[in-house]
Protein backbone atom coordinates (compact mmCIF):
# COMPACT_ATOMS: atom_id res chain seq x y z
CA UNK A 1 0.00 0.00 0.00
CA UNK A 2 0.91 3.67 -0.67
CA UNK A 3 -0.12 7.22 -0.05
CA UNK A 4 0.72 10.99 -0.84
CA UNK A 5 -0.71 13.85 0.42
CA UNK A 6 0.32 17.72 0.95
CA UNK A 7 0.29 19.14 4.88
CA UNK A 8 -1.35 22.45 3.57
CA UNK A 9 -0.31 25.61 5.16
CA UNK A 10 1.89 25.64 8.36
CA UNK A 11 3.98 28.05 10.04
CA UNK A 12 6.95 27.64 7.51
CA UNK A 13 8.27 25.85 4.46
CA UNK A 14 10.11 23.27 6.38
CA UNK A 15 7.87 22.86 9.36
CA UNK A 16 6.33 19.36 9.66
CA UNK A 17 2.47 18.88 10.20
CA UNK A 18 2.01 15.87 11.95
CA UNK A 19 -1.64 15.71 11.59
CA UNK A 20 -0.92 15.24 7.77
CA UNK A 21 1.46 12.43 8.55
CA UNK A 22 -1.34 10.90 10.72
CA UNK A 23 -3.54 10.98 7.58
CA UNK A 24 -1.36 9.71 4.93
CA UNK A 25 -0.20 6.54 7.07
CA UNK A 26 -3.52 5.87 7.58
CA UNK A 27 -4.55 6.52 3.87
CA UNK A 28 -1.61 3.57 3.16
CA UNK A 29 -3.14 1.36 5.43
CA UNK A 30 -6.48 1.61 4.21
CA UNK A 31 -5.17 0.99 0.75
CA UNK A 32 -3.42 -2.34 1.91
CA UNK A 33 -6.30 -3.43 3.70
CA UNK A 34 -4.49 -3.61 6.62
CA UNK A 35 -4.55 -2.53 10.24
CA UNK A 36 -1.58 -0.30 12.36
CA UNK A 37 -0.71 -3.75 13.97
CA UNK A 38 0.03 -5.62 10.91
CA UNK A 39 3.24 -3.75 10.73
CA UNK A 40 5.99 -4.69 12.47
CA UNK A 41 8.67 -1.40 12.14
CA UNK A 42 8.80 1.54 10.19
CA UNK A 43 11.66 3.49 8.47
CA UNK A 44 11.25 6.96 9.61
CA UNK A 45 11.72 10.01 7.75
CA UNK A 46 14.19 11.04 10.91
CA UNK A 47 16.05 14.20 9.51
CA UNK A 48 17.34 14.45 13.47
CA UNK A 49 16.00 17.71 13.40
CA UNK A 50 14.74 19.02 17.29
CA UNK A 51 11.39 20.71 15.29
CA UNK A 52 10.80 17.65 13.03
CA UNK A 53 11.37 14.33 14.78
CA UNK A 54 8.90 14.90 17.97
CA UNK A 55 6.46 15.33 15.52
CA UNK A 56 7.20 12.43 13.35
CA UNK A 57 7.00 10.47 16.25
CA UNK A 58 4.14 11.98 17.66
CA UNK A 59 2.51 10.83 14.04
CA UNK A 60 3.65 7.38 14.44
CA UNK A 61 2.58 6.92 18.20
CA UNK A 62 -0.89 7.86 17.03
CA UNK A 63 -1.54 5.74 14.13
CA UNK A 64 1.12 2.41 14.52
CA UNK A 65 1.38 2.77 18.00
CA UNK A 66 -2.12 2.03 19.01
CA UNK A 67 -4.11 -1.76 18.91
CA UNK A 68 -0.57 -3.23 19.33
CA UNK A 69 0.08 -6.53 21.84
CA UNK A 70 2.43 -5.10 24.15
CA UNK A 71 4.95 -7.93 23.05
CA UNK A 72 4.82 -6.77 19.52
CA UNK A 73 5.50 -2.58 19.42
CA UNK A 74 6.50 -0.91 16.28
CA UNK A 75 10.54 -0.96 16.28
CA UNK A 76 11.33 2.28 14.54
CA UNK A 77 14.38 3.45 13.23
CA UNK A 78 16.34 5.51 10.37
CA UNK A 79 19.00 5.12 7.63
CA UNK A 80 19.56 8.83 7.86
CA UNK A 81 21.70 7.84 11.04
CA UNK A 82 24.26 6.00 9.12
CA UNK A 83 24.48 7.68 5.71
CA UNK A 84 22.77 11.27 6.53
CA UNK A 85 19.91 12.94 4.59
CA UNK A 86 20.70 12.05 0.65
CA UNK A 87 17.98 14.96 0.39
CA UNK A 88 15.71 13.56 -3.28
CA UNK A 89 17.38 9.68 -2.85
CA UNK A 90 16.29 10.05 0.88
CA UNK A 91 13.16 7.58 0.28
CA UNK A 92 14.12 5.64 -1.89
CA UNK A 93 17.01 4.57 0.80
CA UNK A 94 14.89 3.68 3.12
CA UNK A 95 12.88 1.09 1.01
CA UNK A 96 16.38 -0.39 -0.03
CA UNK A 97 17.01 -0.89 4.02
CA UNK A 98 14.10 -2.39 4.75
CA UNK A 99 13.62 -4.74 1.33
CA UNK A 100 17.02 -5.87 2.95
CA UNK A 101 16.19 -6.09 6.21
CA UNK A 102 13.36 -8.43 5.40
CA UNK A 103 15.88 -10.54 3.39
CA UNK A 104 18.24 -10.98 5.59
CA UNK A 105 15.56 -11.39 8.36
CA UNK A 106 16.97 -8.22 10.82
CA UNK A 107 16.00 -4.65 11.51
CA UNK A 108 19.04 -2.55 11.69
CA UNK A 109 20.08 -0.25 14.55
CA UNK A 110 19.53 2.91 14.49
CA UNK A 111 22.90 5.01 15.33
CA UNK A 112 24.10 7.35 17.63
CA UNK A 113 20.69 7.17 20.32
CA UNK A 114 21.82 7.06 23.91
CA UNK A 115 18.03 7.57 25.01
CA UNK A 116 14.82 8.35 23.69
CA UNK A 117 14.35 12.07 23.42
CA UNK A 118 12.32 13.94 26.24
CA UNK A 119 10.55 15.89 23.88
CA UNK A 120 7.87 12.69 23.12
CA UNK A 121 5.76 11.32 25.43
CA UNK A 122 6.43 7.23 24.30
CA UNK A 123 3.82 6.04 27.05
CA UNK A 124 0.86 6.97 24.61
CA UNK A 125 1.43 3.98 22.27
CA UNK A 126 3.76 0.74 21.73
CA UNK A 127 6.64 1.90 19.68
CA UNK A 128 10.10 1.93 20.82
CA UNK A 129 13.45 2.71 18.75
CA UNK A 130 15.77 0.17 17.28
CA UNK A 131 19.06 0.97 19.77
CA UNK A 132 20.78 -2.27 18.70
CA UNK A 133 19.91 -4.98 15.51
CA UNK A 134 16.85 -7.19 16.55
CA UNK A 135 16.50 -10.40 14.63
CA UNK A 136 13.09 -10.12 12.56
CA UNK A 137 12.05 -13.99 11.83
CA UNK A 138 8.79 -14.65 10.13
CA UNK A 139 7.20 -15.61 13.57
CA UNK A 140 3.99 -17.19 12.41
CA UNK A 141 3.29 -13.79 10.47
CA UNK A 142 3.81 -11.87 7.19
CA UNK A 143 6.51 -9.65 7.77
CA UNK A 144 5.51 -5.88 6.92
CA UNK A 145 7.30 -2.88 6.77
CA UNK A 146 6.38 1.27 6.65
CA UNK A 147 8.98 3.87 4.97
CA UNK A 148 8.18 7.23 5.52
CA UNK A 149 9.58 9.91 3.19
CA UNK A 150 8.92 13.94 3.94
CA UNK A 151 9.66 16.74 1.68
CA UNK A 152 10.64 20.17 2.63
CA UNK A 153 7.17 21.60 0.69
CA UNK A 154 5.25 19.48 2.81
CA UNK A 155 4.57 16.81 0.48
CA UNK A 156 4.76 12.97 2.60
CA UNK A 157 4.60 9.81 1.10
CA UNK A 158 4.18 6.78 2.84
CA UNK A 159 4.99 2.53 1.41
CA UNK A 160 3.85 -0.37 3.12
CA UNK A 161 6.01 -3.41 1.87
CA UNK A 162 5.08 -6.59 2.54
CA UNK A 163 7.93 -9.87 2.42
CA UNK A 164 7.51 -12.40 -0.90
CA UNK A 165 5.75 -15.81 -0.47
CA UNK A 166 8.34 -18.30 0.19
CA UNK A 167 9.68 -19.76 -2.99
CA UNK A 168 9.51 -23.78 -3.08
CA UNK A 169 12.71 -25.49 -2.55
CA UNK A 170 15.01 -26.35 -5.80
CA UNK A 171 14.00 -30.04 -6.89
CA UNK A 172 10.24 -29.32 -5.17
CA UNK A 173 7.74 -29.93 -8.02
CA UNK A 174 4.57 -28.31 -8.44
CA UNK A 175 1.30 -29.12 -10.15
CA UNK A 176 0.80 -26.26 -12.29
CA UNK A 177 -0.44 -28.35 -15.75
CA UNK A 178 1.00 -27.27 -19.00
CA UNK A 179 2.14 -24.19 -19.36
CA UNK A 180 3.41 -22.17 -22.57
CA UNK A 181 6.82 -21.11 -23.09
CA UNK A 182 6.96 -18.18 -25.55
CA UNK A 183 9.80 -17.92 -27.55
CA UNK A 184 10.60 -14.75 -30.00
CA UNK A 185 12.99 -13.29 -31.54
CA UNK A 186 13.79 -10.51 -34.88
CA UNK A 187 15.24 -13.51 -37.27
CA UNK A 188 14.55 -16.96 -37.04
CA UNK A 189 18.40 -17.55 -37.08
CA UNK A 190 17.80 -15.85 -33.23
CA UNK A 191 14.68 -17.11 -32.39
CA UNK A 192 16.74 -20.78 -32.87
CA UNK A 193 19.64 -19.20 -30.63
CA UNK A 194 16.82 -18.70 -28.02
CA UNK A 195 15.57 -21.95 -28.18
CA UNK A 196 19.14 -23.08 -27.50
CA UNK A 197 19.83 -21.20 -25.00
CA UNK A 198 16.55 -21.78 -23.17
CA UNK A 199 16.99 -25.59 -23.79
CA UNK A 200 20.44 -25.09 -21.97
CA UNK A 201 18.67 -23.17 -19.00
CA UNK A 202 15.86 -25.33 -18.38
CA UNK A 203 18.55 -29.06 -18.58
CA UNK A 204 20.99 -26.96 -16.00
CA UNK A 205 18.21 -27.04 -13.64
CA UNK A 206 17.79 -30.55 -12.76
CA UNK A 207 14.69 -30.75 -12.06
CA UNK A 208 14.47 -27.67 -10.06
CA UNK A 209 13.27 -24.97 -13.12
CA UNK A 210 10.05 -24.09 -12.21
CA UNK A 211 8.69 -24.03 -15.73
CA UNK A 212 5.41 -21.97 -14.49
CA UNK A 213 7.97 -19.10 -13.90
CA UNK A 214 9.87 -19.64 -17.07
CA UNK A 215 7.14 -19.25 -19.00
CA UNK A 216 5.71 -16.19 -16.85
CA UNK A 217 8.84 -14.42 -17.19
CA UNK A 218 9.07 -15.38 -20.79
CA UNK A 219 5.31 -13.86 -21.23
CA UNK A 220 6.03 -10.55 -19.05
CA UNK A 221 9.71 -9.53 -18.88
CA UNK A 222 10.61 -10.19 -22.77
CA UNK A 223 9.48 -8.52 -26.11
CA UNK A 224 7.37 -9.99 -28.39
CA UNK A 225 9.21 -10.06 -31.92
CA UNK A 226 8.22 -10.88 -35.35
CA UNK A 227 9.54 -14.23 -35.22
CA UNK A 228 7.92 -16.64 -32.67
CA UNK A 229 7.65 -20.02 -31.34
CA UNK A 230 5.72 -21.46 -28.06
CA UNK A 231 6.48 -25.04 -26.60
CA UNK A 232 3.79 -26.88 -24.78
CA UNK A 233 5.62 -28.43 -21.79
CA UNK A 234 3.90 -30.56 -18.81
CA UNK A 235 7.54 -31.27 -17.45
CA UNK A 236 11.12 -30.49 -18.29
CA UNK A 237 11.59 -33.55 -20.89
CA UNK A 238 8.87 -32.03 -22.90
CA UNK A 239 10.31 -29.05 -22.57
CA UNK A 240 13.50 -29.99 -24.18
CA UNK A 241 12.19 -31.94 -26.64
CA UNK A 242 10.35 -28.56 -28.32
CA UNK A 243 13.34 -26.18 -27.53
CA UNK A 244 15.61 -28.68 -28.96
CA UNK A 245 13.78 -29.13 -31.80
CA UNK A 246 13.40 -25.61 -32.34
CA UNK A 247 17.18 -24.80 -31.71
CA UNK A 248 17.85 -27.45 -34.87
CA UNK A 249 15.00 -25.98 -37.18
CA UNK A 250 12.62 -29.06 -36.82
CA UNK A 251 9.20 -30.04 -35.68
CA UNK A 252 8.31 -31.68 -32.79
CA UNK A 253 4.66 -32.36 -31.41
CA UNK A 254 4.55 -29.63 -29.15
CA UNK A 255 6.09 -27.01 -30.91
CA UNK A 256 4.33 -24.49 -32.88
CA UNK A 257 6.22 -21.48 -34.99
CA UNK A 258 5.79 -18.67 -37.22
CA UNK A 259 5.68 -14.82 -37.84
CA UNK A 260 3.58 -11.87 -36.57
CA UNK A 261 3.93 -8.39 -36.58
CA UNK A 262 5.22 -6.57 -33.43
CA UNK A 263 2.60 -3.67 -33.67
CA UNK A 264 -0.82 -3.33 -32.45
CA UNK A 265 -2.44 -7.09 -31.58
CA UNK A 266 -5.19 -8.51 -33.85
CA UNK A 267 -8.59 -8.56 -32.63
CA UNK A 268 -9.57 -11.61 -30.52
CA UNK A 269 -12.37 -13.43 -31.52
CA UNK A 270 -13.90 -16.89 -29.67
CA UNK A 271 -15.83 -18.99 -31.07
CA UNK A 272 -17.69 -21.62 -29.07
CA UNK A 273 -19.52 -24.86 -30.73
CA UNK A 274 -22.39 -26.57 -30.67
CA UNK A 275 -23.22 -30.10 -29.74
CA UNK A 276 -21.33 -32.15 -31.31
CA UNK A 277 -18.31 -31.47 -30.33
CA UNK A 278 -18.17 -33.10 -27.02
CA UNK A 279 -16.33 -36.07 -26.13
CA UNK A 280 -16.09 -38.32 -22.37
CA UNK A 281 -13.92 -36.87 -20.16
CA UNK A 282 -13.36 -33.36 -21.62
CA UNK A 283 -13.17 -31.43 -18.65
CA UNK A 284 -11.30 -33.79 -16.51
CA UNK A 285 -7.88 -32.52 -16.80
CA UNK A 286 -8.69 -28.66 -16.40
CA UNK A 287 -10.99 -29.62 -13.25
CA UNK A 288 -7.59 -30.97 -12.26
CA UNK A 289 -5.32 -28.42 -13.04
CA UNK A 290 -6.95 -25.04 -13.73
CA UNK A 291 -8.70 -23.66 -10.36
CA UNK A 292 -10.66 -21.05 -12.44
CA UNK A 293 -12.00 -23.53 -14.42
CA UNK A 294 -12.94 -25.87 -11.65
CA UNK A 295 -15.10 -22.83 -9.99
CA UNK A 296 -17.00 -21.69 -12.83
CA UNK A 297 -18.21 -25.76 -13.47
CA UNK A 298 -19.16 -25.85 -10.13
CA UNK A 299 -21.23 -22.78 -10.07
CA UNK A 300 -22.66 -24.27 -13.29
CA UNK A 301 -23.51 -27.60 -11.22
CA UNK A 302 -24.41 -26.04 -8.38
CA UNK A 303 -27.32 -24.40 -11.09
CA UNK A 304 -28.50 -26.90 -12.40
CA UNK A 305 -28.54 -30.02 -9.26
CA UNK A 306 -31.86 -28.99 -8.85
CA UNK A 307 -33.32 -29.51 -12.55
CA UNK A 308 -31.25 -33.01 -13.08
CA UNK A 309 -31.00 -36.17 -12.01
CA UNK A 310 -27.16 -36.51 -12.62
CA UNK A 311 -24.11 -34.85 -11.51
CA UNK A 312 -22.36 -32.11 -13.60
CA UNK A 313 -18.72 -32.85 -12.38
CA UNK A 314 -19.36 -36.22 -12.59
CA UNK A 315 -20.04 -36.07 -16.68
CA UNK A 316 -17.12 -33.70 -17.44
CA UNK A 317 -14.75 -36.67 -16.00
CA UNK A 318 -16.21 -39.19 -18.05
CA UNK A 319 -17.47 -40.87 -15.12
CA UNK A 320 -20.97 -41.99 -15.60
CA UNK A 321 -22.82 -44.42 -17.89
CA UNK A 322 -21.86 -44.03 -21.47
CA UNK A 323 -25.89 -43.70 -22.58
CA UNK A 324 -25.86 -40.39 -20.80
CA UNK A 325 -23.97 -38.90 -23.14
CA UNK A 326 -26.43 -39.61 -25.82
CA UNK A 327 -28.78 -37.57 -24.07
CA UNK A 328 -29.11 -33.90 -25.65
CA UNK A 329 -30.47 -32.81 -22.03
CA UNK A 330 -26.86 -33.58 -20.87
CA UNK A 331 -24.95 -32.91 -23.82
CA UNK A 332 -26.34 -29.41 -24.02
CA UNK A 333 -25.98 -28.07 -20.46
CA UNK A 334 -22.09 -29.94 -20.39
CA UNK A 335 -20.67 -28.59 -23.21
CA UNK A 336 -22.32 -24.80 -21.77
CA UNK A 337 -20.28 -25.46 -18.63
CA UNK A 338 -17.15 -26.34 -20.52
CA UNK A 339 -17.54 -22.87 -22.45
CA UNK A 340 -18.12 -20.86 -19.09
CA UNK A 341 -15.14 -22.37 -17.83
CA UNK A 342 -12.95 -21.96 -20.83
CA UNK A 343 -14.22 -18.53 -20.91
CA UNK A 344 -13.04 -17.90 -17.39
CA UNK A 345 -9.97 -19.20 -17.89
CA UNK A 346 -9.07 -17.11 -21.25
CA UNK A 347 -10.07 -14.10 -19.41
CA UNK A 348 -8.09 -15.09 -16.28
CA UNK A 349 -4.67 -14.68 -18.25
CA UNK A 350 -6.06 -11.17 -19.64
CA UNK A 351 -7.36 -12.52 -23.05
CA UNK A 352 -10.70 -10.38 -23.63
CA UNK A 353 -12.54 -10.52 -27.08
CA UNK A 354 -13.01 -8.42 -29.27
CA UNK A 355 -16.24 -11.08 -30.46
CA UNK A 356 -17.89 -13.97 -29.74
CA UNK A 357 -19.30 -16.27 -31.95
CA UNK A 358 -21.41 -19.62 -30.93
CA UNK A 359 -23.46 -21.91 -32.27
CA UNK A 360 -26.50 -20.67 -29.99
CA UNK A 361 -27.46 -18.12 -27.76
CA UNK A 362 -26.29 -20.16 -25.05
CA UNK A 363 -22.67 -20.88 -26.13
CA UNK A 364 -22.41 -16.46 -26.43
CA UNK A 365 -24.30 -15.86 -23.23
CA UNK A 366 -21.45 -18.22 -21.62
CA UNK A 367 -18.77 -15.27 -22.44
Amino acid sequence: GSAVNQDGASNGLTAPNGLAQQRVIRKALAGAGLNAADVDAVEAHGTGTALGDPIEAQALLATYGQGREPQRPLWLGSLKSNIGHTQAAAGVAGVIKMVQALRHGLLPATLHVAEPTGEVDWSVGAVELLTEAREWSRGGRVRRAGVSSFGVSGTNAHLILEEAPEEPAVGESLPVGVVPLVVSARSAVSLAGQGGRLASYVESGAGGVALAGVAGALVSGRAVLDERAVVVAESDEEALTGLRALARGESAPNLLSGSGSSGAPGKVVWVFPGQGSQWVGMGRELLDSSPVFAQRVEECATALERWVDWSLVDVLRGEVEPGLWERVDVVQPASFAVMVGLAAVWASVGVEPDAVLGHSQGEIAAA
